[in-house]
């Protein structure tokens, strides 16, 4: 279905039957989109943020993800995790009056995310400019994820030292994972080349860029039969790598450090780290929405994903552009 909808003008829909991790798909221009066949038939062929041959390339774009349940639950939310393109703002209203909000990013915030992105090349040798995509006027419409990253092995070692070191530190403390679930809190140690944790099924080895990047690859990646406790433990491992926060709070030997722990003050500090994913939050006017995968590992009340939802959910208002 698409719709148009003027500079500031308002369109109004109903939803009356389940959608199932949806998109709302937007942009200043029309977007192209295709059909492919496969064994169930005809599916959607969606643009793709890192192809710089893809019909929509040029268009600054981007998508409201939402899922609503045959029981009339509305979850929604705006990702960052794989590209960072034109600003919307979602606000969530249930049947009670209570509201929900995620505010987006600033206006211009591909251009500042850029330019800060080349300041961060600068200093470390890396090539970060080259995640900016352009339009035909040479603009950067949207910035990609490093794990988009169109020169990858440019990164493959960008992790290496950070990893050994916490690799290093955990074979002499101990890593405690509170997996915020039944399962509790879950001790972890280095010995050789792997970590282990009480109760999980498996033990984790040295992840790689593409590992963190992803948070979906090698020690990160559940298949079918991994245990409560190996599921619970993946994204709050491998969120403590993406923040960086891993080296943080060094302790006496014998004591104990506590994963998630820290808040947003404390994510993105050391020089290895995610700088797409700090400079994300640091360009969104509440500082919520998914930056990676797992952005929604957060200690206590705190929410860096900015996700939304409510079983008795009235309106969900997209705004796309900035809400003034």
């Amino acid at each position: 279905m698409r719709i148009k909808v003027g500079a500031g003008k308002t369109v109004d829909m109903t939803l009356s039957t389940p959608l199932h991790a949806s998109r709302m798909w937007y942009a200043d221009d029309e977007m192209q989109f295709g059909a492919v066949l496969s064994s169930d038939g005809e599916g959607l062929k969606q643009p793709v943020h890192h192809d710089p041959n893809d019909p929509n390339a040029h268009l600054s774009w981007n998508f409201v993800e939402f899922t609503f349940t045959p029981q009339g639950t509305l979850n929604a939310d705006i990702s960052y995790v794989d590209f960072t393109g034109k600003a919307a703002s979602i606000e969530l209203t249930s049947r009670d009056g209570t509201t929900q909000s995620v505010q987006g990013v600033r206006p211009g915030s591909v251009d500042t995310i850029c330019e800060a992105l080349g300041v961060q090349e600068k200093a470390d040798g890396r090539p970060w400019k080259a995640l900016c995509m352009a339009g035909d006027d040479g603009r950067p419409v949207r910035v990609l994820a490093p794990l988009h990253h169109p020169n990858k092995p440019s990164f493959s070692t960008y992790w290496d030292k950070y990893v050994d070191r916490v690799w290093s530190r955990f074979s002499h403390e101990t890593l405690t994972i509170n997996t915020q679930s039944q399962a509790g809190n879950v001790e972890c140690r280095v010995s050789g080349h792997h970590l282990s944790c009480e109760g999980d099924n498996k033990s984790y080895s040295k992840p790689t860029a593409r590992d963190i990047w992803g948070c979906a690859a090698g020690p990160f990646q559940a298949i079918e039969g991994d245990n409560g406790v190996h599921r619970v433990v993946i994204p709050r491992l491998c969120a403590a790598f993406v923040r960086s926060t891993l080296l943080q709070d060094i302790l006496p030997p014998g004591n104990s450090f506590i994963t998630p722990r820290f808040g947003q003050a404390h994510y993105y500090q050391h020089e290895t780290t995610n700088h797409y994913g700090r400079l994300v939050h640091e360009c969104q006017i509440d500082g919520k929405g998914y930056a990676f995968a797992y952005d929604d590992v957060n200690p206590g009340s705190e929410n860096a994903a900015g996700a939304v939802g409510s079983e008795t959910p009235d309106r969900l208002t997209v705004t796309f552009g900035v809400k003034s």
